[in-house]
């Protein structure tokens, strides 16, 4: 048998090239993408908004939108509660305050009662009171 020496010696000199180089390789780091387990924070809002657009569930509890006209009705009782709480202000703490008062609207019903260290007030709705107490600052000469 004959060897072919060139063949074999081009042989011999990749299997010594691959045997003795060295392996090039880095170590692998994960790095999580989601800020709640330690990701940039900046990725946040990009990936709430990914998950709000395959978000395809519907919440139960949520008001229905209803017609156009009830939604007039709503944005029409809003504004005028909003003037209403505007003069209620003006009568507990404007040019010339009260030192008590009632406000009836609708089903509502507003008391407001100046005390000497705090305005409250009790709102009434449906038969659910809510009071809220503002401290006043008085100034002692």
């Amino acid at each position: 048998m004959r060897f072919n020496r060139p063949a074999a010696l081009s042989a011999a000199v990749i299997a010594g090239v691959c045997i003795s180089s060295p392996a090039l390789a880095g170590d692998l780091v994960y790095q999580p993408i989601n800020p709640t387990f330690g990701g940039n924070p900046f990725n946040s809002q990009h990936l709430l908004g990914i998950a709000n657009a395959q978000n395809k569930t519907k919440d139960p509890d949520a008001p229905a939108r209803g017609s156009e006209a009830d939604v007039f009705a709503r944005q029409l009782q809003s504004r005028l509660l909003s003037a209403l709480s505007s003069q209620i202000v003006d009568a507990i703490f404007g040019e010339d305050p009260q030192e008590s008062g009632t406000i009836q609207f609708g089903d509502q019903t507003i008391e407001f009662v100046r005390g000497i260290d705090a305005i409250t007030l009790t709102i009434t709705s449906n038969g659910e009171v809510t009071t809220i107490v503002i401290p006043t600052f008085v100034s002692v000469p």
